[in-house]
């Protein structure tokens, strides 16, 4: 599947400006992933997960001379500001929603970019660089890519590891604390992970979002956001091996993406981290 594809605003994505002296540590013991050394022009991944490990909100922490932004959706920024409001008890962070515009390029960068930390093919992420709003290009180069987005976990709803942020570059295991450490080491320590979200191919317009997927009669998934043709979904790994799938009595196929097998099936850091622009 290609997607003709330069530049677009992704309107469904907004800005929170941290700063202050202890903006670092903050998120240091609070996120996902690790900013401890994060350089101005540098993004990382990372999420915002429950005390008991479930996915919050997906963030992206973007490197500033005087602090950072986190680029999150759009739909949350109020509940995320809410959120790290009751967590800075006397740390000396100021937390403000920033209006600068949010947008990706695929095909290169620039004063105002930054490469995307999740995946090279990702491309580059824009901040206060002016662009038309066109989230579904961007959706749909996603899905051709079979990355999944905050359309497909929720909130409060998954783990991060079966939205595969330990293959994305969106967990620091080696950081040590953060809300919800416990269980996610424990989840990649003890290879716990039964459900994993992959894309899924067909014939036709997209099955609705909470569609099952089927192996015979067994639920072996749950069908997420869509496009004609493709779709991404949280399968169970242990029934679509030799299935024979199908979606509201559709044939569906489960594809593995190249990254997904390279980065799933050997020893392989969760943190690699793209230098400064």
């Amino acid at each position: 599947m290609s997607v003709e594809y330069v530049h677009v605003r992704l309107a469904d994505r907004a800005l929170i400006a941290l700063s202050g002296p202890d903006w670092r540590d903050f998120l240091q013991n609070l996120l996902s992933q690790g900013v401890a050394d994060l350089a101005p022009g540098e993004a990382r991944f990372g999420a915002l997960l429950t005390p008991q490990g479930r996915l919050l909100y997906d963030l992206f922490v973007v490197g500033r001379e005087d602090g950072c932004w986190l680029d999150v959706a759009a739909e949350h920024r109020a509940a995320v500001i809410q959120r790290l409001t009751i967590y800075r008890l006397r740390a000396k962070v100021e937390i403000a929603a920033d209006e600068a515009p949010v947008s990706a390029a695929f095909d290169q960068g620039g004063e105002g970019f930054v490469r995307d930390p999740r995946l090279p093919a990702l491309g580059w992420r824009g901040y206060g660089v002016a662009a038309a709003a066109d989230p579904a290009a961007y959706d749909a180069r996603r899905l051709a890519l079979g990355v999944p987005g905050a359309a497909d976990w929720g909130s409060d709803k998954t783990y991060p590891i079966e939205a595969n942020f330990d293959l994305l570059n969106g967990i620091d295991f080696q950081k040590g604390c953060f809300v919800g450490q416990e269980t996610t080491s424990r989840m990649k320590r003890r290879g716990q992970v039964k459900s994993r979200m992959l894309p899924i191919v067909f014939e036709g317009a997209a099955p609705a979002h909470g569609s099952e997927v089927l192996a015979g009669t067994l639920r072996a998934g749950e069908v997420l956001s869509g496009i004609e043709g493709r779709a991404m979904a949280l399968v169970r790994l242990d029934r679509i091996e030799g299935a024979e799938l199908t979606v509201d009595g559709r044939p569906v196929r489960v594809e593995r993406p190249a990254w997904f097998l390279e980065r799933s099936q050997q020893k392989w850091e969760p943190v690699l981290r793209p230098a400064a622009l």
